[in-house]
C-alpha cells in the first residue's frame, strides 16, 4: 500500500490535485477515457507548464456551452451511483460531495437537500472530485496526509457575490483543519479542493520524516512572482511513513499550583492528544520547591496543548522544542486467563519479539475478581501466552 503527502504551500484546488496526483506516472489517456464514461459535456486537456521557474503539469477541464440548473444533492448522488467506477471511488466521491452540501446548506441557511451548488457542483468540479479518487485508487493509496493549508487572503468573485478569503463555504469545510495565510492576496485553497482533502486526509502535520519514490506536481490557474503557483504531492511506501518520528517536547516550570490540579492536568492533556506526560520535582531560584511539566507531543498539537497548559495550570510561560525518538513495533494479542481476555502488549526489533507485557489494567481487574495478588495474574498471563 502506499501514501502520499500534500505539501500545499500554495493552497489546492480540485485541479491541481488531478494535475499532480497524474504527475506521478498515471496515462493520460487512461484518465481521459474513465471521464468519458460520465458522459458529461467535458473536454479535458492535460500538458506540462511552468510556475515561477518550476515544472508541473497542468489540467484544464473546459466545460462545453450548456444550459443547465444548479445541482442539488439528488442531481449528483444520481450521477455518481449509476456510473462505472469502483463502489469504494464512488464512497469516497460522494463523501466529498456530502461535505460540499453541508457546507453551502449552513452558510446559506438551506436544508440539506435544497441546497445547490454553483462553482462546486459545476461539471469540471464533477471531473475533479470523481477523478482524484479514481488516481487514488489506480495508484494504491490507502493513506493522504497534507500539510497546513495556504488560503491566501483578500477578496473572491462568486455566484453570491464578493466574498473573503477563505469564502464562508471554505472556511466551514476546513474547521479543525491547520490553516494559515501567507504571501499573496488570492484564493489559494478553493471550495472543491477543500472538501477533497476535508474529506480524504487521514490527518494535517507539518513535513514529516519519510521515505518517497515520486514526486508528482500540480499548477495552478495563475502564475504568482512571489513563489511556484503549484502542489507537490510526496508518494512511497506506506511502511515508509513515520508520523510518529517528529515530536516536540514542551516544558513548564511551575512553583505555585495546587499539586490536586496539577495531577488532575494528566487526563486533560491526554485527551488533548499528548503522547506522555510526567512531573519531575526540582528546586528553583530562592530554594523554592517546585514541579517540571514535560509534555510530548506530536508536532501538530503543540500548539492546542499549549493553550491547555495555561488553561488548566497556573503556569504563566513555556518552552518546547523538537526532538527525536525511536520506537518499537508493537502489536496487541489477547488470551484467555480465569475465563476472562487479558490484553498482551508485545513489541519487535527488526521482526523479532524482544518484549512481552500483560496490560496492568486487565491483570487488576481480574487479581480483584479472584482475590488474587496481581503479580500471580501477570506471572499466570505470561505463562498462558508462552504456552506454558
Amino acid at each position: 500500500m502506499k501514501y502520499i503527502y500534500l505539501d500545499a504551500i500554495a493552497g489546492l484546488s480540485g485541479d491541481m490535485i488531478l494535475g499532480a496526483l497524474l504527475d506521478l506516472g498515471i496515462s493520460p489517456s487512461l484518465f481521459r477515457k474513465k471521464m468519458s464514461e460520465l458522459k458529461i459535456p467535458v473536454e479535458i486537456q492535460i500538458r506540462k507548464t511552468k510556475r515561477a521557474s518550476l515544472q508541473a503539469l497542468k489540467v484544464d477541464v473546459k466545460v462545453k456551452p450548456k444550459k443547465t440548473s444548479p445541482r442539488k444533492w439528488s442531481d449528483i448522488e444520481a450521477l455518481i451511483k449509476k456510473s462505472s467506477f469502483s463502489a469504494v471511488v464512488k464512497k469516497n466521491a460522494l463523501s466529498i460531495f456530502k461535505k460540499l452540501f453541508e457546507a453551502e446548506a449552513l452558510v446559506h441557511g438551506h436544508k440539506f437537500q435544497e441546497a445547490h451548488l454553483h462553482e462546486a457542483g459545476a461539471d469540471d468540479a464533477i471531473v475533479d472530485i470523481l477523478g482524484c479518487c479514481f488516481l487514488v485508487e489506480a495508484l494504491n493509496i490507502s493513506q493522504i496526509y497534507s500539510s497546513p493549508l495556504n488560503l491566501g487572503s483578500g477578496w473572491v468573485k462568486a455566484s453570491h457575490g464578493t466574498l473573503p478569503v477563505p469564502p464562508p463555504a471554505v472556511a466551514e469545510l476546513l474547521k479543525k483543519i491547520p490553516v494559515y495565510s501567507a504571501w499573496v492576496k488570492e484564493e489559494l485553497v478553493t471550495p472543491t479542493g477543500a472538501a477533497i482533502v476535508a474529506a480524504l486526509v487521514k490527518k494535517f502535520i507539518p513535513f514529516p520524516e519519510i521515505t518517497y519514490e515520486k514526486i508528482g506536481c500540480g499548477a495552478g490557474n495563475r502564475d504568482f512572482h512571489e513563489f511556484p503557483n503549484i502542489l507537490r504531492v510526496f508518494y512511497g511506501d506506506l511502511s515508509e511513513f513515520r508520523e510518529d518520528k517528529k515530536i516536540g517536547m514542551i516544558e513548564a516550570n511551575i512553583d505555585d499550583s495546587n499539586p490536586q490540579v496539577l495531577a488532575s492536568f494528566f487526563d486533560k492533556a491526554f485527551q488533548a492528544g499528548a503522547l506522555d506526560v510526567f512531573f519531575t520535582p526540582i528546586i528553583m531560584k530562592k530554594n523554592r520547591l517546585a514541579t517540571k511539566l514535560t509534555v510530548l507531543s506530536e508536532i501538530g498539537k503543540i500548539d492546542s496543548l499549549i493553550r491547555e497548559i495555561f488553561r488548566e495550570t497556573s503556569s504563566i510561560g513555556v518552552r518546547y522544542f523538537p526532538v527525536e525518538r525511536r520506537t518499537l513495533e508493537r502489536k496487541i494479542k489477547k488470551i484467555s486467563v480465569l475465563g476472562e481476555k487479558v490484553a498482551i502488549k508485545v513489541s519487535y526489533l527488526d521482526g523479532k519479539e524482544v518484549n512481552v507485557q500483560p496490560e496492568f489494567s486487565h491483570c487488576l481487574k481480574l487479581a480483584k475478581k479472584n482475590k488474587l495478588p496481581v503479580k500471580e495474574i501477570i506471572q499466570l498471563a505470561l505463562k498462558l501466552f508462552y504456552g506454558k
